[in-house]
C-alpha cells in the first residue's frame, strides 16, 4: 500500500465453529472489504461499515484474530483498539467480523412490580413497597435514574460488567493496579490466557517479581508501589518467551478454585441462571481451559454464597445503617443505589463536613481513591478539601462497584447536589479512570488541576524508554517539575526548552500533557500552590480485617472522620494567633528572607522591590509581578518587604482561608456517633469490641508451676516400677 494502513475483509451474517484444537473457523455470511488508515477513528470506522453493510452496527460487535491465533476473539470498541489493530497488521490484510452482542443483562419488564427499600417518615426502620417501574424511573441523559433526595435511599441503574480483552490484562510498564493482590489475580489470569507458568522471585507486600519457569526463558516482570504508597505499578517488563509461552497449555497448572471463582462471579453477575454446562463451555472458549461438571458446580455454590453474602448486606444492612446515620446527623445526606445483579453505589457526605467545606476551607476539591488491599469487590471514591492549616478535610465519599468514567460522573453528580455553591471550584485529581472527563462534565465552570506527581511519575517511565543516562533522566524530571513551579510564561518556556535541547519528543510529550492543568504559568484556576490529589491521611484508615464488610468499612471511615473533627476543633481552641501555626511558621521564615531586598516607592500603593531581580508590588490589588502571591493567598517575599518598609501587618494582606477563625469554622460543628450499630452483624460486633483469644482445641492444661526443691520421681512405662525409665529398666520380662 501506498499509505500506512490496512485492508479489511468485513465478514458479517456468518458463524463460528470450534474445531477439533480449540481453533475457530467462519463459516457462511457475506464479505466487503474496507481500507482502514492509520488517522481512522473508531466512530468513522463504523460509519464506513455501516454504509458498506447497509445495517446499523452500533448494537453489533467488532471483532477480529491475533496473527497466527485463532483461538480468542478481539473486540475493536475505542480508537485505542483500532490503532492496535493496525499496528499488528500494518499494510496487510485482515478479517473483521461483524457480530450481535450478547446482552446478558436482565431485562426487566415495565409492566412488572419492583420492591423498593426507602425510609419511612418517622425513621424507625425500612419499609418494604410495590411500584410500577413506569413510575420510578425517569430517562436522564440517556440512563435510567430515580430521583435522589437528601434523605432517603435510592435505586440506580449500573451498567453490567464488561470483561477486558486478554491483551489489556497486563498492557506494560507504567501499568496500575489497586493493589498486590489485584496484581497478582491479573497476572495469574493473564498466565492462564496466555499459557504459560512463573514463579515467585519477590512475593511482599511492596514488591512483586516474577519470572517464567522455563530455564533460560527471558520473560520476567517486576512491580512494585508508587512513590504515593497507594497502588502497584508496573516498573520493569521483559515480554518475550523463547519456551514456546503463549502456545502450550502450561498455564492449566495455575487454574485454582480461587481463580475459578472470580470468573464465575464475574459470569454470575451478568447472567445469575447460567449453568454449570454453559460456564465449563465458555472457559473454554475464553482461555482454552478444560474445567469438570463437578469443579464449575462446586465453585459456582462459593461464588453464589460470596455474591449472596454481599448483596443481603447491601439490600438488608445497608439501609437500616444508613437510616441511624441520618437520624443521628441530621441534615447529612446518604444516596445509596442498588442493581439487579447485587452491586450497589453509596455516597455518604456529614452536614458538618458540608458546613465546614463551605465556611472554612478553600474553594478546592481534592478527588482519589482509600485504597483497599484485599477487597477487590468495591471501590471508595473520596472527595476532600484543605483547611487553613493546610491538613486534609474530608468532604464527601462513596463506595462503588469500579474506579471508571461512569463512577466518578455518578459521584460527582452527587456531590453537586450535596454542595450547593455558587462559586468556581478547582478540582485536583490523577485525571485517570475517566476523571478527565467526568469533572469538566459535572462541573461545567469549574477548573480542572492535574496532580503533579502524577505526571512526573509518567514521565520518568517515558523517559524509561531512550537510551539516556540516570543523570539526563534526572535533569529532565527537575525542568518538568520547575516548568509546573514556574509562575510566568516566560520561566515555563525556558524549562520547556531545556527538556527540548535533550530530546524533541520528551518535550512534545510534556506538552501532551496540557501544561494548561498543572503549570502555575498556565493553569487558570486557584489551587493556592496546591500541585497534588492525594489524600494519604485516608490511607491507613481501613484494615485488611475490616475490608470483608461494606458496613464495617463506611462504619470505621464515619467514625475517623468524627474523631478528626473532633480533635482538631479541640486543638485549635487554644491558638492566639491570627493566623494558622504552619502558615505563621512559613511567613516568619520568608520575613527573615525579606530583609536583604531594597524597596523604593513608586506611588501610595506600587513599590519597586531590588534584589537582584526588580519585582513591583502593588498592596491595594495584592499582587506582585513575581505572581506568588497571587497564586498562593499569601504575601510573597516582595510583598513581605514593603509591608515591613511601610511598617504594616502581614496578617491584614493574608487570605481570609489561613487565619485560626476559618479553621475553627471547618470543623465548628460536631458529628454524633452511630448508635445501635453493633446490631446489625455478627462482623461488626466482632470488630467493635476486643478479639477474644480462642482456645486450641483439645484438653486445656493446667500449667502447674514447680516449687524449689520439688523434684519428680521417674516412672518406666515398660515394667510400671518407680526409680527409672525405660531406658534404663534392667527387668527381665
Amino acid at each position: 500500500m501506498s499509505r500506512e494502513g490496512i485492508i479489511a475483509i468485513c465478514q458479517f451474517g456468518g458463524d463460528f465453529a470450534t474445531n477439533v484444537d480449540g481453533s475457530m473457523s467462519y463459516t457462511g455470511g457475506e464479505a466487503h472489504a474496507i481500507d482502514i488508515e492509520r488517522n481512522l477513528t473508531f466512530d468513522s470506522l463504523k460509519l464506513e461499515m455501516t454504509s458498506v453493510l447497509n445495517t446499523d452496527i452500533n448494537n453489533m460487535a467488532i471483532k477480529y484474530f491475533l496473527p497466527n491465533n485463532n483461538r480468542t476473539l478481539i473486540t475493536v470498541s475505542s480508537d485505542k483498539d483500532l490503532q492496535r489493530l493496525i499496528d499488528f497488521y500494518g499494510n496487510s490484510t485482515v478479517d473483521i467480523y461483524i457480530m450481535n452482542k450478547v446482552n446478558k443483562s436482565i431485562v426487566v419488564d415495565p409492566s412488572l412490580s419492583t420492591i423498593v427499600t426507602a425510609v419511612n417518615n418517622h425513621g424507625v426502620g425500612c419499609q418494604k413497597r410495590k411500584a410500577n417501574m413506569n413510575h420510578m424511573f425517569n430517562s436522564l441523559n440517556g440512563r435510567e435514574k430515580w430521583a435522589l433526595s437528601p434523605d432517603s435511599i435510592t435505586l440506580d441503574e449500573i451498567c453490567p460488567y464488561v470483561p477486558s480483552s486478554i491483551n489489556d490484562i497486563i498492557t506494560g510498564v507504567g501499568q496500575e493496579f489497586d493493589n498486590v493482590k489485584d496484581f497478582r489475580d491479573k497476572l495469574c489470569e493473564y498466565a492462564i490466557c496466555k499459557g504459560f507458568s512463573y514463579r515467585f522471585v519477590k512475593n511482599e507486600t511492596a514488591r512483586v517479581t516474577v519470572k517464567c519457569t522455563a530455564e533460560n526463558c527471558p520473560w520476567r516482570i517486576h512491580a512494585s508501589q508508587t512513590s504515593r504508597k497507594k497502588k502497584i505499578m508496573i516498573k520493569k517488563l521483559i515480554d518475550m518467551h523463547t519456551c514456546g509461552g503463549g502456545t502450550s497449555n502450561v498455564g492449566q497448572r495455575r487454574v485454582t478454585k480461587k481463580w475459578l471463582v472470580n470468573i464465575i462471579k464475574k459470569k454470575l453477575r451478568d447472567s445469575p441462571e447460567c449453568r454449570p454446562k454453559d460456564i465449563a463451555e465458555d472457559v473454554y472458549r475464553d482461555f482454552g481451559i478444560n474445567v469438570s461438571y463437578f469443579q464449575v458446580w462446586h465453585a459456582k455454590t462459593e461464588a453464589e454464597k460470596e455474591l449472596f453474602n454481599m448483596q443481603v448486606e447491601a439490600c438488608n444492612q445497608l439501609p437500616w445503617f444508613c437510616t441511624k446515620l441520618i437520624e443521628s446527623n441530621p441534615g447529612s445526606i446518604v444516596n445509596m443505589a442498588t442493581s439487579e445483579d447485587s452491586r450497589f453505589r453509596l455516597f455518604i457526605t456529614f452536614q458538618a463536613s458540608l458546613h465546614g467545606f463551605q465556611h472554612g476551607c478553600r474553594p478546592l476539591i481534592l478527588l482519589d481513591t482509600i485504597p483497599l488491599q484485599k477487597n477487590n469487590q468495591l471501590r471508595l471514591l473520596a472527595a476532600a478539601s484543605i483547611d487553613a492549616d493546610d491538613g486534609i478535610f474530608p468532604v464527601a465519599f462513596s463506595a462503588v462497584e469500579c474506579e471508571n468514567y461512569d463512577s466518578w460522573t455518578w459521584f460527582l453528580e452527587q456531590l453537586k447536589s450535596a454542595l450547593r455553591v455558587s462559586c468556581p471550584l478547582t478540582f485536583m485529581s490523577n485525571r485517570g479512570n475517566g476523571l478527565e472527563q467526568a469533572v469538566p462534565q459535572v462541573f461545567e465552570d469549574s477548573y480542572h488541576g492535574y496532580c503533579l506527581i502524577d505526571i512526573v511519575e509518567d514521565f520518568r517511565i517515558e523517559l524509561k524508554k531512550g537510551s539516556w543516562s540516570e543523570m539526563v533522566e534526572n535533569a529532565m524530571v527537575n525542568n518538568l517539575e520547575s516548568s509546573a513551579l514556574a509562575c510566568t510564561e516566560e520561566e515555563f518556556n525556558a524549562r520547556l526548552d531545556s527538556i527540548r535541547k535533550v530530546s524533541d519528543a520528551a518535550a512534545d510529550w510534556v506538552m501532551a500533557t496540557k501544561p494548561d492543568h498543572w503549570s502555575n504559568a498556565l493553569f487558570k484556576g486557584s489551587r493556592y500552590n496546591n500541585f497534588s490529589a492525594d489524600i494519604s491521611e485516608f490511607n491507613n484508615w481501613i484494615s485488611v480485617r475490616q475490608e470483608s464488610s461494606v458496613v464495617l468499612m463506611i462504619y470505621i471511615i464515619c467514625s475517623k472522620v468524627m474523631e478528626l473533627m473532633n480533635t482538631r476543633r479541640e486543638a485549635s481552641s487554644a491558638w492566639e494567633s491570627t493566623l494558622t501555626p504552619s502558615v505563621e511558621e512559613k511567613l516568619m521564615k520568608e520575613n527573615s528572607k525579606a530583609q536583604k531586598f531594597e524597596v523604593l516607592c513608586s506611588s501610595g500603593t506600587v513599590f519597586e522591590v531590588r534584589g537582584g531581580i526588580v519585582n513591583v508590588v502593588n498592596i491595594e490589588t495584592w499582587d506582585c509581578t513575581c505572581r506568588m502571591w497571587q497564586l498562593t493567598g499569601l504575601p510573597c517575599i516582595h510583598a513581605i518587604a514593603v509591608l515591613d518598609h511601610l511598617g504594616r501587618s502581614i496578617h491584614d494582606y493574608c487570605s481570609q482561608y489561613f487565619t485560626s477563625d476559618f479553621y475553627r469554622a471547618a470543623y465548628a460543628e460536631s458529628i454524633n456517633p452511630i448508635t445501635g450499630v453493633e446490631k446489625i452483624s455478627p462482623i461488626i460486633r466482632d470488630n467493635l469490641h476486643p478479639i477474644s483469644r480462642r482456645q486450641t482445641k483439645g484438653t486445656r492444661r493446667n500449667h502447674y508451676k514447680r516449687k524449689k526443691g520439688d523434684t519428680r520421681e521417674l516412672h518406666c512405662s515398660r515394667c510400671k516400677e518407680i526409680g527409672h525409665n525405660k531406658s534404663t529398666c534392667e527387668t527381665i520380662m
